[in-house]
């Protein structure tokens, strides 16, 4: 089965959860004017749309000290210590960060899926 369509058959039959840290790092683009979303609508959006809110935890936190050095991004690296520290897989998102014309894009959080 393809990559695409395996993750939409996980994605269709798991809870989806959305991190905390994705939420920090919309809000911190937005700040600086990377990015055009309101954090606020964005975390609101989550519930209605069947996401659930996944926190930062201690565990999740001390996790990253694990971690080989493959990328320096914080949020990167506290997504993949979440993905090790819960019973779920990281599904990534693929984004054009530039847009023709423009450094604003578009932006989609990282979800996490639990299979129930």
């Amino acid at each position: 089965m393809p990559r695409p369509l395996q993750a939409r058959t996980l994605v269709a039959k798991s809870e989806i959860y959305v991190s905390a840290a994705s939420i920090w790092e919309i809000s911190i683009k937005a700040a600086i004017g990377k990015l055009t979303a309101d954090p606020r609508e964005v975390l609101a959006a989550l519930g209605p749309a069947g996401f659930i809110d996944l926190p930062i935890t201690g565990d999740h936190a001390t996790q990253v000290a694990d971690l080989p050095p493959i990328h320096c991004n914080p949020f990167d690296r506290l997504l993949d210590a979440q993905a090790l520290a819960e019973p779920m897989r990281l599904l990534k998102t693929s984004i054009t960060r530039r847009t023709s014309g423009s450094t604003r894009a578009p932006f989609r959080p990282d979800i996490f899926a639990h299979s129930a």
